[in-house]
């Protein structure tokens, strides 16, 4: 499953299309970041995710794989919308059954966000 979600979400950051990560997610599946909890459809997620950017391109730096869950570190580089480069770091866990993510929960350095007057 890692290298499943890993190589889906660099292809929907690449083609700018949330189905090939939102595929991997089971009907019912929970989505959880610093904004809160973004309920259950990963497609709306993952196209929230990329309208926030003209471009945007995720390197994974470790992971932690167990039975169930897989914690992965990344670092995420592109331009906002705006047009402002963006550079920062966070982590995400993601707890799966079988082929299928059940659970996604992203934690991430918000600062970065914010823009410099």
């Amino acid at each position: 499953m890692t290298e499943r979600f890993k190589n889906a979400l660099q292809q929907t950051e690449r083609e700018r299309d949330p189905k090939h990560v939102a595929q991997l997610f089971a009907a019912g599946a929970s989505l959880t970041n610093l904004g809160g909890d973004h309920g259950n459809d990963a497609t709306l997620f993952w196209q929230t995710y990329l309208d926030q950017f003209q471009e945007i391109r995720s390197e994974f730096t470790s992971e932690i794989a167990g039975e169930s869950t897989v914690a992965l570190e990344w670092r995420s580089r592109g331009r906002m919308a705006d047009g402002r480069e963006i550079d920062y770091r966070g982590a995400s866990l993601i707890d799966f059954e079988k082929d299928a993510v059940t659970a996604f929960r992203t934690y991430y350095d918000s600062a970065a966000f914010v823009r410099n007057a």
